[in-house]
């Protein structure tokens, strides 16, 4: 059970998809914290209803004042979203600050894949994490337990993802208002899951060779691009308008300042398979900048294999930029990333990392790993409840004694 967070009265807005948001406030409640939670949609509500449940049926500019009232009248002083930068969620955050309101932000975890992130401020590019890297070579915290493997989680993520789609598409007529920052519609959900199945058996039967390539004839002379979701919030903590944008910078520069010898692989990311497909913008891009045999676009490859053969990660903010340091493979951030400091990250011009990446400080990063699971990393999963020593059934999302909760986000 979740003890004190160091705050009475929480507000829960928008969650994954799926029963988690739920089971989080159960055990809110379990450690004395009353909930408010606000549905914004029949998916939010299919899985969250109750009396501590209200529901928002405005639109964008009738909620700061709605959630700014709310937030008055029931005393709430914490505030948690997952996904800072959902339009709905920033302004909350804001309102949430003028009334000197704690907020904390559920994310992915920054150590993917059995851990989540849950860091009071904001995540990524809104986090206060420092970028000295003395501060993380100046502390002193314990080793954390080895992790419980969350494993396979794209099963149950799909399911939650379509019930929610379906609650959305057939019950949402209360909530007309509502706009989505992705389609909802639960007929193109169907499609875009069964789509992305075929695609990921299509894409290992024809690039599965590759792997030999990369890690043979290629090793040490490859630069590995990890894409993007295609829309994630992440892109605005950047220079980048669209994803694409920073590929066509990236095979441009590669194109005029790569060794003839070298190579680059753009890996597209797995839960964007559904949506995007790239392989004649990429087929197209080989041809403009005289890069055929050279550019490669791949999809489903296995990731640490690629970091392990690598001579460098370019990247915007991916928390692939941590794997591949875990690998001990140069990386360059042309974003903002929690990750981005002296020691860890290429400080200079993407021509520069391509003529020389330099090497990763280990010892930091050791510091740094240490610093996120002490303070924001906690292993667990937003759709598979892991068991716990007091729950062997696995009846809480996150294995953590009370004492090791109350010392990461107490007051």
């Amino acid at each position: 059970m979740i003890p004190d967070l160091g705050v009475s009265r929480v507000l829960l807005l928008q969650g994954p998809a799926g029963p988690f948001m739920k089971r989080f406030a159960q055990e809110l409640r379990g450690s004395g914290m009353e909930v408010t939670k606000v549905n914004f949609h029949a998916g939010d509500q299919f899985f969250y209803s109750g009396p501590d449940a209200l529901a928002f049926y405005g639109d964008q500019s009738e909620w700061p004042a709605f959630v700014r009232e709310l937030m008055r009248a029931r005393s709430i002083d914490g505030l948690v979203v997952f996904g800072d930068c959902r339009p709905l969620h920033k302004a909350a955050i804001e309102e949430a600050r003028k009334l000197d309101v704690r907020v904390f932000a559920l994310e992915e975890g920054y150590l993917r894949p059995n851990w989540i992130t849950l860091e009071e401020h904001g995540v990524n590019g809104n986090s206060r994490m420092s970028r000295d890297p003395d501060f993380y070579r100046s502390l002193e915290l314990p080793e954390v337990e080895r992790p419980q493997e969350v494993g396979q989680r794209w099963q149950l993520m799909s399911w939650f993802s379509t019930l929610n789609a379906l609650a959305f598409t057939l019950m949402n007529q209360s909530f007309s208002r509502y706009e989505h920052h992705r389609s909802l519609n639960s007929w193109y959900h169907a499609f875009v899951h069964v789509r992305s199945v075929v695609r990921k058996e299509i894409f290992l039967a024809r690039e599965s060779h590759l792997v030999e390539h990369f890690t043979g004839e290629l090793r040490n002379r490859f630069f590995l691009v990890p894409l993007q979701v295609h829309c994630d919030f992440q892109l605005l903590h950047s220079p980048y308008d669209d994803m694409l944008d920073f590929v066509r910078e990236v095979a441009a520069t590669f194109a005029r300042e790569a060794r003839p010898d070298q190579a680059i692989v753009f890996k597209h990311h797995p839960m964007d398979r559904a949506y995007r497909e790239y392989r004649t913008f990429f087929e197209d891009l080989a041809r403009q900048h005289g890069l055929e045999g050279r550019l490669y676009y791949i999809h489903d490859l296995h990731l640490p294999t690629l970091l392990d053969a690598a001579l460098g990660t370019i990247t915007i903010n991916s928390t692939v930029g941590l794997q591949s340091m875990e690998h001990a493979t140069p990386v360059i951030a042309l974003g903002t990333a929690v990750y981005d400091m002296p020691g860890l990250t290429f400080q200079g011009t993407l021509p520069e990392f391509l003529s020389d990446p330099g090497v990763v400080d280990e010892q930091l990063y050791d510091a740094l790993v240490r610093y996120l699971l002490n303070v924001n990393q906690i292993n667990g999963s937003f759709y598979k409840v892991l068991p716990s020593r007091d729950n062997p059934t696995g009846s809480r999302w996150f294995p953590m004694g009370p004492r090791e909760f109350e010392r990461r986000f107490g007051s």
